[in-house]
C-alpha cells in the first residue's frame, strides 16, 4: 500500500493540474470501490472548483467550491492518470484503462482542459464526499493521531501516546491512532536509524530515545518525499516516474544480508509483526 510520502508525492503532482480547476465531464464506470461511490457522485462534482489539495494521512484532499471536500484513498493499486497516461511506472503492470478505470472527469484551469481519471485493479482504494467543516469528525479522521511531519508530533507526544503500553514499538507506531500515514517501509527504515529494537516492547522505550527516533521519522520521510517515494510494485508518482528512495533503504528488504553500519557484524533479519515483515539488525536494534 502507499505509504506518506508516496501519497504525498501524488498530491504535489496533482496540484498544479487540480487546483483552482473547474470539474467537468465527471463520469463513474461503477457503482464503488471498496465501498459504494457516494450517492450522486457525479452530480455534486460536476461544475465544482477545486480549491486546494490536502492530504491527511495516507488520504488525499480535495475541498470543493460546493462546501464539500472530495476524499480519496489510493488503496493498494489505485492510481490516477493524466490524459489517459499512468502517473509514473510501476515495477509491476496494473491495468489503467478500460474496466479499470472507475471514474474520470476534465479540469479546466485558465482555459485548459486536462483530462483525469482514476484506475484501480484490485478495487482497494475508495471515494466519498464529506461536508468540509466535518471532516475532522468524519469516521475516517477523527481518531488519527499527529501528523509526523506536523507540530504536534514530537518525542514527548510518543512518550505520552507509549506509556504502559506492552504491544511493540513497531506494531505501535504502525497505529494511525498514534502516528496518521507512517507505513511499514518507513518505520523499519527509522528504528534501524534511531537503534531501536522493533521488537522491544512501546512503554519501555526511554523518552530521549523516542525524541531520537521522532526526528529520524521526520528525516526519512522528509528524504523520502523529496526522492519522490519508494517504487514497490504498485507505486509510482504523478510526473511519470519511479520513485527512488527504495535505493536507499539500509535494512527494509534486505533479508540475510550484512548490516550496513560501519563496523557492524549483523545480519538482517526478517520477521513478521502484525501480518507486516520487519526488517531489523540483532546487533544494531538490540532489546
Amino acid at each position: 500500500m502507499p505509504e506518506l510520502p508516496e501519497v504525498e508525492t501524488v498530491r504535489r503532482g496533482l496540484e498544479p493540474v487540480l487546483t483552482g480547476a473547474r470539474l467537468t465531464r465527471v463520469r463513474q464506470n461503477r457503482p464503488d470501490l471498496r465501498f459504494p461511490f457516494p450517492e450522486r457522485f457525479v452530480e455534486r462534482l460536476e461544475g465544482a472548483t477545486v480549491e486546494r489539495l490536502d492530504r491527511r494521512a495516507k488520504y488525499l484532499l480535495f475541498p470543493l467550491s460546493t462546501g464539500e471536500t472530495w476524499v480519496s484513498h489510493l488503496g493498494m493499486t489505485g492510481r490516477f492518470t493524466l490524459e489517459g497516461e499512468q502517473l509514473g511506472e510501476f515495477e509491476a503492470a496494473a491495468p489503467i484503462a478500460g474496466k479499470h478505470e472507475h471514474m474520470s472527469l476534465c479540469a479546466v484551469r485558465d482555459a485548459v482542459t486536462t483530462r483525469v481519471g482514476f484506475a484501480d485493479a484490485r478495487r482497494f482504494g475508495f471515494m466519498g464526499l464529506i461536508p468540509t467543516g466535518a471532516v475532522e469528525a468524519h469516521p475516517w479522521f477523527a481518531g488519527l493521531g499527529p501528523e509526523p511531519l506536523g507540530n504536534g508530533f514530537s518525542g514527548a507526544h510518543l512518550a505520552e501516546a507509549f506509556a504502559g503500553r506492552k504491544p511493540t514499538i513497531k506494531v505501535s507506531l504502525l497505529d494511525q491512532r498514534h502516528v496518521a500515514g507512517l507505513g511499514n517501509i518507513y518505520v523499519c527504515e527509522a528504528l534501524y536509524r534511531a537503534r531501536i529494537s522493533p521488537l522491544v516492547a512501546a512503554g519501555k522505550v526511554s523518552k530521549p530515545r523516542l525524541e531520537t527516533l521522532a526526528a529520524v521519522v521526520r528525516d526519512v520521510l522528509g528524504e523520502a518525499i523529496l526522492a519522490g517515494g519508494s517504487t514497490l510494485k504498485d507505486f509510482a508518482n504523478a510526473d511519470g516516474g519511479q520513485g527512488y528512495f527504495q535505493h536507499r533503504f539500509d535494512v527494509y528488504g534486505r533479508e540475510g544480508r550484512p548490516c550496513l553500519a560501519d563496523g557492524c557484524t549483523g545480519v538482517i533479519r526478517r520477521t513478521v509483526q502484525a501480518g507486516r515483515s520487519t526488517f531489523w539488525c540483532p546487533v544494531c536494534q538490540k532489546r
